[in-house]
């Protein structure tokens, strides 16, 4: 597998800029629209959990599973970018993710942050 595989965020061409900071130097923040959030749900696969469980035994990196946990990531930020877009905002600062189980039967992605409309100073 290549880097690209692990890697995540969003394209460069994004109408809305992601961020996990505060500010954007050279910008100033003109309005502060609020909380947005994509939140995503993904169930594991049978065979990769077989395959995580061997694994698991004898160690090393679940690769499967990383590449799962970067699409899943990807898609909630997607979504996060999606709803600050539809709220008007051309940022989000602050965005974070959080990951917790769902009902063990999945993983929660939630990718949140403040959505903001911003300029070049």
């Amino acid at each position: 597998m290549s880097i690209e595989d692990y890697g995540g965020g969003q394209t460069p061409q994004a109408d809305v800029l992601v961020v996990t900071t505060n500010d954007v130097p050279g910008h100033q923040v003109t309005q502060v629209i609020g909380e947005v959030f994509g939140l995503t749900v993904r169930s594991r696969h049978l065979g990769s959990q077989i395959g995580a469980g061997l694994k698991s035994m004898i160690g090393g990196e679940l690769k499967g599973l990383t590449k799962t946990l970067v699409e899943t990531r990807n898609q909630a930020m997607e979504r996060l970018v999606d709803q600050a877009q539809a709220r008007g905002a051309n940022a989000v600062l602050m965005m974070r993710f959080d990951v917790s189980e769902a009902a063990d039967v999945g993983t929660e992605v939630c990718a949140y942050g403040t959505a903001a409309v911003i300029s070049r100073s």
